[in-house]
């Protein structure tokens, strides 16, 4: 009998629209690999929808609020449809910076310095000498993320404005010179590491997710040392936020210093992008796995207790 997959995408989050794309064609895999799927634009309404549908299993690809931060995973443990990536606590603990931080930090894995703070505060001073950056405590794909350059005289004054939408609280943390690098953990096993090169000012949501915003150097141009450290470490924080399925670390790593000492982990994203330009699919499909096969790996991984 052929599993009934619900592709979940969209949702009301600031990257509703990379979501959306992430779903399409992961549903467009799934219905090449043999399966019944059924595309859900996730609303409000998204238990009675489900419960009516009656899938298998959801294939969760929404980004953000509400797919990432734990809420629908609370929701499909109650209503009962196994789904894929991590779990309630894993979801939630990683989406909210300051708290994954230091859970990482616990856990052996080198992580910036910085602090939180009250967004109008971070507007008023430099709370840390620039270069600086400024980020959302919870938000991904770079949305609401400033640096702070030593030629800014002030902080961004957006932090002030009436409708930021990205919460009270923000990070301010060093910026770490160097290379972005990037690695996945599929199935408990780390990929390859991606060196990423952004063709606008930084590693930003248009360098993500339009084609041509960025170039992805794999494998990484760097010592076999920091590839297998970046390895070591991506697997060290999946486990230690106690993911599962899918996730990547992203990586900062100043390559002026010696060895590994240089390298950082800025966050774990359990929701990590499936578009076209995404870095999963790209380090799956160089561990020899297709696209295909990577979206029925998580349709079978599917599971309620995650």
């Amino acid at each position: 009998m052929t599993k009934h997959v619900a592709v979940l995408m969209g949702g009301w989050s600031a990257e509703r629209e990379v979501s959306l794309r992430s779903g399409n064609a992961c549903a467009d895999a799934a219905e090449r690999a043999g399966y019944k799927v059924t595309r859900v634009d996730v609303g409000r309404d998204i238990a009675q929808v489900l419960t009516a549908l009656k899938p298998d299993c959801a294939l969760n690809l929404l980004h953000g609020t509400p797919g990432e931060d734990g809420t629908i995973q609370g929701l499909l443990e109650v209503i009962g449809v196994p789904y894929s990536h991590s779990g309630v606590m894993a979801s939630s603990v990683a989406m909210q910076k300051d708290v994954a931080k230091t859970l990482l930090k616990a856990a052996g894995v080198p992580v910036p310095g910085g602090m939180v703070a009250n967004r109008l505060e971070a507007a008023k001073r430099h709370l840390l000498p620039p270069p600086y950056v400024i980020k959302p405590v919870a938000e991904g794909s770079s949305v609401g993320v400033f640096i702070v350059r030593e030629d800014h005289a002030h902080p961004p004054q957006e932090l002030n404005r009436p409708d930021w939408k990205h919460g009270d609280n923000v990070l301010v943390e060093p910026f770490i010179a160097g290379k972005e690098l990037t690695c996945a953990v599929v199935a408990d096993k780390p990929t390859g590491v991606i060196e990423i090169i952004a063709n606008t000012k930084f590693y930003d949501y248009e360098a993500k997710y339009a084609p041509g915003g960025s170039t992805h150097l794999l494998p990484a141009p760097v010592s076999e040392e920091v590839t297998e450290a970046c390895r070591r470490l991506a697997l060290q924080a999946h486990k230690a936020l106690g993911c599962r399925g899918v996730s990547r670390a992203d990586f900062r790593y100043d390559d002026s210093l010696p060895g590994i000492t240089g390298l950082a982990c800025l966050e774990v994203n359990t929701q990590p992008g499936m578009t076209q330009t995404s870095l999963v699919p790209e380090l799956a499909a160089h561990a020899g796995m297709s696209f295909e096969a990577l979206v029925a790996w998580m349709i079978e991984d599917a599971s309620l207790n995650r």
